[in-house]
């Protein structure tokens, strides 16, 4: 390779990350506890926690279950109810102000299923996790702190690519995994940082590119909502406004014969963003480990409870479904969480590396042009 080319890709690599580091720094520290936010909520006592009772008891109906979530939460109502995998016997409420209050806003809680009691999820309103989580998402800064660490994710996906374009020429001179102990510290941790950058180099890229698209989810679900959703209602574009609904008891049965072989993941209520004005929305998923993330979604009359839509998936949706998961490691168990924690430590030893050569370099630069002055 040219020395000029070798140069120029030095400066993408050079500028790329010094731009995202800071940022990047903060994305791994807050991820490493988002990874394991399951087994932490436990921990701090954020996990609901439901009474013991027969295992016998029957659940209540959904309708029953939507009245017990607006006694609770008065003068709101009900957004999404939602189904925990590792609670059966938990519903997941989220309330709001009116049906279409943006996510922030809105209050998530879960019922026991069969008494409607409501148990608090602190995890989800406001506690330490949910603090992190938001740090990560959008550093409180809504849909503009999204799209910058979605620029960010951008940036370094950027600095990736250039430093394997930079690391081949680099090695010819090295064996691999080659680390010269006997040279300087700089010597030593450019190295260290070439190899554990090249270790960790597709996970990297793995977790910045899903990142990335987790990041536009936003303008994603707007895109679906614009083209897919809004074919699907067209029907009822001159409806006049749902003054009366019929009760949510058969809306699970109803999807359930809809998609054969798929089993509901959540039930969005008319008026709220995955649904329209007239409809009950059941988000169904697959019953294999990798179909359990992806959505297909039945759209139900709310008013006489008649299908009137099967939703395709575009294939942005699927990846945004896709991407979310993976990015925290929640397709293995605890050996991909452990796994992927220990490649975020090293993504921080990379971008702490990184930022320590790229100060040394100045520094060394700075010392040879005064000495240069000196002598002049």
């Amino acid at each position: 390779m040219k020395t000029t080319t070798i140069r120029r890709w030095s400066q993408v690599h050079t500028w790329t990350s010094l731009i995202c580091t800071l940022f990047l720094l903060m994305l791994a520290l807050t991820g490493l506890p988002l990874i394991f936010h399951h087994e932490l909520e436990h921990l701090l006592g954020d996990a609901p926690e439901l009474r013991e009772m027969p295992a016998e008891t029957p659940h209540l109906s959904l309708q029953q279950l939507v009245d017990a979530a607006e006694r609770h939460r008065l003068g709101e109502v009900i957004q999404y109810l939602g189904y925990d995998a590792d609670e059966p016997n938990g519903v997941v409420a989220i309330t709001a102000a009116t049906a279409g209050t943006e996510p922030n806003s809105s209050h998530t809680f879960m019922l026991d299923a069969r008494s409607g009691e409501a148990v608090a999820m602190p995890a989800a309103n406001g506690g330490i996790l949910m603090v992190i989580l938001r740090l990560h998402v959008d550093m409180f800064a809504d849909l503009p702190g999204k799209l910058l660490l979605a620029f960010m994710g951008l940036l370094f996906v950027a600095a990736l690519i250039s430093g394997v374009v930079l690391y081949a020429p680099f090695m010819r001179r090295l064996k691999f995994a080659e680390v010269r102990r006997e040279k300087s510290a700089r010597t030593r941790w450019l190295d260290l940082h070439n190899l554990i950058g090249i270790v960790t180099l597709t996970w990297a890229m793995t977790v910045g590119i899903t990142g990335v698209i987790s990041a536009c989810a936003d303008l994603l679900i707007s895109a679906w909502r614009a083209e897919s959703l809004a074919a699907m209602v067209e029907p009822y574009r001159n409806a006049p406004p749902l003054t009366l609904r019929a009760p949510v008891d058969e809306v699970l049965t109803i999807a359930a014969n809809a998609t054969p072989a798929m089993q509901p993941d959540f039930i969005a209520f008319p008026g709220t963003r995955f649904s329209s004005a007239h409809h009950y929305s059941v988000f169904m998923k697959g019953n294999t480990h990798l179909t359990a993330h992806l959505w297909t979604p039945v759209l139900i009359d709310a008013r006489n409870l008649e299908v009137t839509a099967i939703g395709q998936r575009p294939w942005y949706m699927d990846a945004l479904s896709m991407s979310q998961p993976l990015h925290f490691g929640d397709y293995g168990g605890m050996p991909m969480k452990v796994l992927w924690a220990v490649l975020d430590v090293l993504t921080i030893v990379v971008l702490g590396s990184g930022l320590y050569l790229w100060w040394v370099r100045q520094r060394a630069t700075a010392t040879r042009r005064e000495r240069k002055e000196a002598a002049a």
